[in-house]
């Protein structure tokens, strides 16, 4: 006999109850400290908890070509990650807006690392020869990772509003609410802007009153504070430390365009992408954006 149907992905969860540390030494005592193997049934806590029997039944790959498990995969282990970065910047956004600083600081530093994971994805998608990309890759139409809308709120959440990005998730339920929420929304970056203006910085108020759907244009006042901030390079100043910690997020995410685009490069050459760009030209223009920008350029002034 087949169990029940997995719970599908707006299912809740199932109870796991909860345990605590008297219960788990109880429960080592009593297995000899030996791992629990016989659960009552038809699955184990561990499957429940992370819903792993509906995480694996998500790969369909569409041609018989092996090599494009690994693209699919790890395609979908970065919208996870995008996900998991989305979600931390907005978490930072708020610990900024209440003056929690150090709070802000030590979730930046942890976005780093997630960050580095997402470069990480390129250096596998990079041993893909290109013969065995062209292999599936008809089979993706007119799919391309632009249409990514958890990587398009991480683009906004840093700061890069570009409106017109948002178009393709128009028509997606759910979707396009939350896209247009992260498009609307103050990013990391005014969040921070606020808060040195809070500290006294002298950051213009139509930098801080702008529309927030619009492209950031970079502001020269914005720039001296920034600099000012970075001359004092005191490791005991929060502000300097969240600088160094939003340089930290604002490179790792030009790493993650830069090797993309290698690795695009290496796989495919200068054909057009699948999503109707000129691909390697497309993705250079966009490599040279920076998040932050006066973080940057504040540096050629000290």
């Amino acid at each position: 006999m087949t169990g029940p149907p997995p719970p599908g992905p707006g299912d809740p969860p199932p109870d796991l109850g909860v345990s605590s540390d008297a219960e788990r030494a109880a429960t080592a005592a009593g297995t000899g400290g030996t791992p629990l193997l016989d659960f009552a049934g038809r699955s184990t806590p561990y499957i429940d908890y992370q819903s792993i029997d509906v995480l694996l039944g998500l790969q369909h790959p569409r041609s018989g070509a092996a090599p494009e498990l690994t693209f699919y995969i790890l395609g979908q282990v970065k919208e996870l990650l995008f996900k998991l970065v989305y979600e931390e910047m907005v978490r930072v956004r708020g610990l900024l807006d209440q003056d929690r600083t150090a709070d802000a600081v030590w979730s930046l530093r942890r976005s780093r690392r997630v960050i580095e994971l997402l470069v990480s994805t390129w250096d596998v998608l990079g041993t893909l020869a290109p013969a065995e990309f062209n292999a599936f890759r008809d089979h993706l139409g007119q799919a391309s990772g632009l249409q990514s809308y958890m990587y398009r709120m991480v683009e906004y959440v840093l700061g890069n509003k570009e409106p017109a990005l948002a178009r393709p998730h128009r028509r997606v339920p759910g979707v396009s609410e939350a896209v247009q929420e992260a498009l609307n929304s103050p990013s990391v970056y005014d969040a921070a802007l606020a808060l040195l203006a809070r500290h006294g910085a002298d950051i213009p108020a139509a930098v801080l009153t702008r529309d927030m759907s619009r492209p950031y244009e970079p502001d020269p006042h914005v720039e001296r504070a920034w600099a000012g901030v970075s001359r004092r390079a005191d490791p005991a100043d929060p502000l300097f430390l969240l600088a160094e910690a939003l340089m930290d997020v604002a490179e790792g995410m030009y790493r993650w365009r830069a090797l993309h685009l290698l690795t695009v490069e290496r796989v495919i050459g200068f054909k057009p992408g699948t999503g109707g760009t000129h691909g390697v030209a497309w993705l250079r223009r966009v490599t040279e954006h920076r998040f932050f920008p006066e973080l940057w350029t504040a540096r050629g002034t000290l």
